[in-house]
């Protein structure tokens, strides 16, 4: 089973809408979205069964015994989180603010304050003829690393017979994108025809390398500054990368969107567009095999 993520350099690229295209036209049957953060691959699959979900255990976070608690103050004082405040005669703590240090835990004369286990995120795991493997991170909670590991995991462990896996990743180059980079066979960089997304683009080209990460490049809304998409085919071959085609902005895109719809289910320029960059990247898969 080939492996593929996409990847961007910054959110609203254009990631999830290719994803969702090369699943329809693969007709995948492995499929997970990495973006822990913020994942919405989930409103293109609607998937028809109910998941199978389970909590993703992250750090660990204070809790305080409001029937030991005396309301000394030493675990404000002590926090440098400023996690811990006064309600009442009782102190709680603001769970988005602690990092779970345990200091507030060690000066309090009460025993009052114990650091539980923290209930991070949550992982959802769609099984049916295909598996689609998808998770949300908490607001503030961190691990989002391995949360991605245990949401690629899932995927390959209940994935049916198939050629292909597709995974949609994190934009930019975080814990996230570099959990999820690992093990991959191609990953295909979807760039912004602009100044910054070219800069964008470089920095994930570097990162993914440092993994060893075989690449390709595609170019999404190309005719808004064909400019800056040749520096973006330049810069490929400058850096022997393939350079797997270019998508026209096309308000269908959006509209597909809007309805809960892959673009691959409309007829439009984009959708062609991305047939074409979906079969240069199968060549490219094959091409990896071969080698």
């Amino acid at each position: 089973m080939k492996r593929l993520l996409i990847l961007s350099g910054k959110g609203g690229t254009g990631k999830t809408t290719t994803a969702a295209a090369f699943i329809r036209f693969s007709q995948a049957k492995a499929i997970a979205d990495c973006d822990v953060d913020a994942p919405n691959l989930h409103l293109v699959m609607t998937p028809e069964v109910s998941p199978v979900v389970t909590d993703f255990l992250g750090g660990e976070k204070a809790v305080i015994d409001p029937d030991r608690c005396i309301g000394c103050g030493l675990c404000e004082s002590h926090c440098r989180f400023d996690a811990l405040k006064r309600q009442g005669e009782v102190y709680k703590v603001n769970e988005y603010a602690c990092e779970g240090c345990g200091v507030c835990a060690y000066v309090c004369p009460q025993k009052a304050v114990r650091l539980t286990e923290d209930v991070a995120g949550r992982k959802e795991l769609y099984l049916d003829e295909s598996v689609f493997s998808t998770a949300i991170l908490k607001m503030g909670r961190g691990n989002s690393g391995k949360l991605v590991t245990d949401v690629k995991m899932a995927m390959l462990k209940h994935a049916p017979e198939t050629e292909l896996a597709v995974i949609d990743g994190s934009p930019g180059i975080g814990c996230p994108v570099i959990a999820s980079v690992n093990g991959m066979d191609l990953v295909l960089i979807v760039a912004e025809p602009s100044q910054s997304g070219i800069s964008d683009l470089k920095r994930l080209v570097k990162t993914a390398r440092t993994f060893q990460a075989s690449l390709a490049v595609c170019v999404n809304k190309w005719d808004v500054s064909p400019e800056h998409t040749e520096k973006i085919k330049i810069f490929c071959g400058e850096e022997n990368i393939p350079f797997a085609g270019m998508i026209p902005y096309d308000k269908n895109a959006a509209l597909a969107v809007n309805a809960g719809k892959s673009i691959a289910d409309i007829d439009c320029p984009a959708r062609e567009a991305l047939k074409n960059i979906y079969e240069t990247v199968n060549r490219l898969l094959k091409k990896e095999e071969k080698e």
